[in-house]
């Protein structure tokens, strides 16, 4: 009998490995790049979806307040449950703006595997 293999997922951003193949990545990471795909995609940016994603960097340079904090968190929370919410269940979320740059906190129970994660994603308007 032979052992299973371990699941592979194709690596994010896609690039060719040193073998000339399509890169792969674990599943952990795949998820990673799964989740960092829904945050920093501005809807109308996908052709044939044009709802996905949640536009994190359009409020880069927004006035910060407690408010848009709180719509925020409420809005990336929403996109991730209905993206990826079979694979994560989202635990934790903070969101901030600061300068040019949005950073996500994010902790997330892996579905598949019911391992915890604790993430930050940044991304820059420039």
């Amino acid at each position: 009998m032979s052992k299973p293999r371990a699941r592979v997922d194709i690596a994010f951003p896609f690039r060719v490995d040193r073998r000339g193949r399509t890169a792969h990545a674990g599943h952990e990471e795949h998820v990673r790049d799964l989740i960092e795909q829904v945050l920093f995609t501005n809807p109308g940016e996908r052709v044939m979806r044009p709802d996905f994603g949640c536009g994190l960097l359009d409020i880069v340079f927004t006035p910060n307040s407690p408010e848009l904090a709180a719509t925020l968190e409420l809005s990336v929370h929403a996109a991730l449950q209905r993206w990826l919410g079979e694979l994560v269940e989202v635990e934790s979320l903070d969101v901030t703006a600061d300068d040019n740059a949005v950073r996500v906190r994010l902790q997330y129970l892996l579905r598949a595997t019911g391992n915890r994660r604790d993430e930050i994603f940044e991304g820059s308007a420039l």
